[in-house]
């Protein structure tokens, strides 16, 4: 499964939820069925990198190599997509969330279960 946050450090939602998806992370970053990916959509990626050093963030960090497919990603951020283990969206959101809650991990762990 894959868990996909699209994300630029000049968002004030994105910067709001951060500490969510770091608590997550910290949470399932042992489940080797489960993979993070942050993907940093600044015009300088080196503004990403700075913002997640200066937060204390240790959540795996990517720039897109080429366009994003429409599925996962229409332009709004911060958007979160979670994929399941045949590669199928199972979870998409656009917009702040708080992933830290119980109820969000009850539907990650039944993905995991399946």
């Amino acid at each position: 499964m894959v868990f996909i946050n699209f994300w630029a450090s000049w968002c004030p939602p994105c910067r709001a939820e951060f500490p969510s998806i770091q608590k997550f992370y910290n949470q399932y970053k042992g489940n080797e069925n489960l993979i993070f990916l942050t993907v940093n959509l600044d015009d300088e990626t080196g503004k990403g990198k700075e913002y997640l050093l200066k937060e204390n963030l240790s959540i795996p960090f990517l720039v897109p190599a080429g366009d994003i497919p429409k599925e996962y990603f229409g332009g709004s951020l911060p958007t979160t997509v979670v994929l399941d283990k045949s590669g199928a969206i199972r979870m998409h959101h656009a917009g702040m969330a708080d992933y830290s809650k119980d109820s969000f991990h009850q539907q990650i762990n039944a993905l995991l279960n399946e």
